[in-house]
């Protein structure tokens, strides 16, 4: 049974561009977005939908990340996080994303997160939207300290 319905309003500029329109879940407006086809069939004008996976991929994990090591009272400095998607072609000869690569940065060195470990082994399960696209699309998640420093 669902919690909640989120809805987004695409309108159709011309081609294939389109007004991306959310609502901000209390009613309020948030600024639309432009979305694009890449060339040759569209302009790059904004961003893709293969791009859009990969920020709410990205954005998810982040937000999931800075919640798990708050949950601690321990601050993770300003995290960065960088998501590639491998786009192909399945059986079918159809363009696919095969496999999404998400790396997140925190933005001090682990050596200042007393419970880290935690932090690391159970993050992702907070993580709507990756736990939802795992169930089709491949997601390896890697955590690097500010130091550079793998993590996970």
């Amino acid at each position: 049974m669902s919690e909640s319905l989120v809805t987004v309003r695409l309108t159709q500029r011309r081609d294939y561009p389109f007004d991306n329109q959310f609502d901000n879940g209390s009613g309020g407006a948030v600024p639309t977005l432009l979305t694009d086809e890449p060339a040759p069939l569209g302009e790059g004008a904004g961003p893709s939908p293969i791009q859009l996976l990969c920020a709410a991929v990205g954005n998810c994990l982040s937000a999931s990340l800075l919640f798990s090591v708050r949950k601690y009272k321990e601050e993770p400095g300003a995290i960065a996080c960088e998501v590639q998607a491998e786009v192909g072609r399945n059986a079918d000869k159809r363009l696919r994303v095969l496999g999404l690569t998400a790396r997140l940065t925190l933005g001090v060195p682990a050596g200042g997160l007393a419970h880290l470990d935690r932090v690391l082994a159970g993050f992702e399960d907070f993580c709507t939207v990756t736990a939802s696209v795992r169930a089709a699309i491949p997601v390896t998640v890697q955590v690097f300290d500010a130091q550079g420093v793998k993590l996970k």
